[in-house]
């Protein structure tokens, strides 16, 4: 199947927050950050679908001015994401770094709780349906990237990311070692003072947003 075939993406299923350890936490407490956490993801959710497309497009074009800075055109391995639900479109930007000499990969959800797997992307490259029908290389070769994008429905001033709820990035990101640099991108407007962090919640290095210069948060690694 061609890359246009799967223009805009699909909906993921929004479900509820998982430990990716196993950590026991107090069950209320657990329940009552989860409700919270769905109320303010549904809220910015409608609020990134409801963005003009125009306005979209020219704060993705700011975002990208901003990563760049930090993010290295040479031969790492970079994952970033298939965008759906109003998320920053990065795909020109892979293409390009592509060119450049960047190795980009792309996130594969390949069952409900279970890490991701990063498959190698190249322009052009064969692509089939994962999960919720999110696109990802079908021949691409399995990589452990050292650089890992992920897409922010929300963020807090302490760097934690509010993502879609599977827990997928937080597991996934707790099994790799070495741990690779994790940047959170999103827009501006759509920082939380926090998220509740949960002992299965893992913080970002960085914060990038269409507005401002990028936040770097140190972390023990």
């Amino acid at each position: 199947m061609c890359e246009g075939d799967f223009e805009g993406g699909s909906a993921p299923c929004l479900l509820h927050e998982l430990s990716a350890d196993s950590t026991v936490v107090d069950p209320q407490q657990a329940r009552d950050v989860a409700r919270w956490r769905k109320v303010q993801r549904e809220r910015l959710l409608a609020t990134r679908m409801a963005m003009d497309a125009k306005l979209r497009t020219e704060r993705t074009a700011a975002l990208i001015e901003q990563l760049s800075l930090i993010v290295p055109a040479d031969g790492r391995i970079v994952s970033l994401y298939w965008p759906i639900l109003g998320e920053p479109d990065f795909r020109e930007w892979m293409r390009e770094r592509s060119a450049q000499g960047m190795r980009v990969a792309l996130p594969v959800a390949t069952a409900h709780g279970r890490p991701l797997e990063f498959r190698e992307w190249r322009p052009g490259a064969k692509m089939a349906r994962g999960l919720w029908k999110i696109p990802y290389p079908a021949d691409g070769e399995e990589v452990e990237p050292e650089i890992v994008i992920a897409p922010l429905v929300g963020f807090d001033q302490q760097g934690f990311r509010l993502g879609y709820g599977g827990g997928f990035f937080d597991r996934t990101l707790a099994r790799l070692t070495p741990r690779p640099l994790v940047i959170g991108v999103g827009y501006a407007g759509f920082a939380l003072e926090t998220i509740f962090p949960q002992p299965h919640d893992i913080g970002m290095d960085w914060i990038v947003t269409d507005e401002g210069p990028p936040r770097r948060f140190v972390r023990d690694r």
